[in-house]
């Protein structure tokens, strides 16, 4: 039986750290930010960590559906 595959766009989006966890990047990078304060653009600028719920869904995507 053929291995399953990795979902790519997952794999373009998520990134799973040394220690374990799930990060990518905060939504509403794409345009339209001049309304945000400095402070908004430079948290949006870091890694957003999954939380548990979230981790158990990307997680299997990342590694072929096990």
């Amino acid at each position: 039986m053929p291995k399953q595959k990795s979902r790519s766009s997952v794999k373009k989006r998520f990134k799973v750290t040394k220690s374990g966890r799930i990060t990518c990047s905060h939504p509403g990078r794409g345009h339209m930010h001049a309304s945000y304060s400095g402070e908004t653009g430079r948290k949006l600028r870091k890694k957003m960590i999954l939380n548990k719920t979230w981790s158990d869904l990307i997680r299997p995507m990342l590694q072929g559906g096990r």
